[in-house]
């Protein structure tokens, strides 16, 4: 009908699940400041997709010409939109989904990161950036009326929940600089929050400026597509550090060849970069000594076609680590590591080349790659700043166990 260009930017979805359903009025159809709480995996990024065609909509880029909401064709709204997401690699897979998805209708996705450079006229021309808070923080500092930030019509904002971290400054400043931007300006600038459950959504709502009745909408665990079961087994040993790293690493193999057994892939959260090397050697020797390397790892050459279709890339890369680890059946995945060879371990582990990856909680953070089984190997883990090992916040556990069972 009327909407087919909304409609092309959700090709392949038949329908809303429930969640997206309960907000699609708000989302689409009016420009109210939303925030959505909702668990990893309910589908946030549709609701976000939900609220960017309809802002497309809005200022006149898709859909029919000359359509006219209700006289809000008079408002002045900045064209852009700002997707503000967590860390740049969760960034970079946004503007793969984007483009993907908006490709068909001549909307130009960029990423603006610490990662990519963009040129002015680049910047400008993008209908749709995707940024990190620090990165948007740098351009929006310097106002004036040409800068990127007064171009700004629609933000939205994930992970808000991150406003309990470090960096929850950054972000508070980024919004305090719109409002202020909104009234000094009188434009409208419609701000969108994304974020997992939180205890006091309400007050998170009142700083977003969201009205508590049309815009604020929360879901408990209940609306998980895939429930998802937590356990914690505690490691104790007398003694030095070493053997209770050989404990640990005793227990995870013992969770991790379970897993395997019923034929799920794995994925192991190690707490340092040199721990996920050292992790999935200690797998392997392990494995070895049980006799079960060949038969739970490695499986036959010839049934795991996945595993010839990388076998050769995976011998090219120059990182030693990767290469020894894919004979075995795993990999690694940190922030030390290439670009190159990260996306590689990603799309190995995704097609089931690798059946167990041993990587840091950067990854937890945003790429969509779901596991059966996760393990959270040790609960403490060292803060430069503080020079001395914490313990993991809950956050990043519920962020990390989000991991596992995402809906394929």
């Amino acid at each position: 009908g009327a909407d087919t260009d909304e409609r092309a930017a959700f090709e392949g979805t038949k329908s809303l699940n429930p969640m997206q359903s309960a907000v699609f009025e708000s989302a689409f159809t009016t420009r109210e400041n939303l925030l959505v709480c909702a668990p990893t995996g309910a589908g946030k990024t549709n609701v976000a997709m939900l609220t960017v065609t309809a802002h497309l909509r809005d200022v006149g880029l898709i859909g029919q010409s000359g359509y006219d909401s209700d006289g809000l064709g008079e408002l002045s709204i900045g064209q852009k939109i700002v997707y503000i997401a967590p860390m740049k690699a969760l960034a970079q897979e946004v503007v793969e989904k984007f483009s993907s998805k908006l490709k068909c209708l001549g909307i130009i996705v960029r990423e603006l990161t610490g990662d990519m450079q963009l040129s002015r006229a680049e910047a400008e021309a993008a209908n749709i950036l995707v940024t990190t808070p620090e990165k948007w923080d740098v351009v929006t500092r310097k106002g004036g009326d040409g800068s990127l930030g007064s171009t700004c019509g629609l933000l939205i904002i994930d992970e808000v929940h991150l406003l309990a971290d470090e960096r929850g400054a950054v972000i508070e400043s980024v919004v305090a600089r719109l409002h202020r931007f909104v009234e000094s300006s009188q434009r409208n600038v419609r701000i969108v929050g994304l974020s997992a459950t939180l205890p006091n959504y309400e007050d998170v709502a009142k700083f977003l400026r969201v009205d508590k009745r049309k815009g604020l909408f929360f879901f408990g665990p209940e609306h998980r597509p895939v429930p998802l079961q937590q356990t914690f087994i505690g490691v104790t040993s007398g003694g030095n550090r070493f053997q209770r790293e050989k404990k640990m690493d005793d227990v995870c193999y013992e969770v991790v060849s379970d897993a395997l057994r019923q034929g799920y892939q794995c994925m192991v959260f190690v707490h340092s970069r040199k721990g996920t090397g050292t992790t999935a050697r200690a797998l392997a020797e392990r494995a070895a000594f049980e006799g079960e390397l060949d038969a739970l790892f490695t499986g036959d050459s010839e049934e795991n076609e996945a595993r010839a279709k990388y076998a050769d890339r995976a011998e090219k890369s120059r990182n030693k680590e990767l290469r020894e680890h894919f004979r075995n059946g795993m990999g690694v995945h940190h922030a030390g590591m290439l670009r190159n060879d990260r996306r590689l371990t990603e799309q190995m582990f995704n097609d089931g080349a690798i059946v167990v990856l041993c990587c840091t909680a950067t990854l937890a953070w945003g790429i969509n790659l779901p596991a059966h089984t996760v393990v959270i190997k040790g609960t403490d883990v060292y803060m430069p700043e503080k020079g001395k090992n914490v313990d993991l916040s809950i956050l990043d556990v519920q962020q990390i166990f989000g991991r596992a069972g995402r809906p394929q």
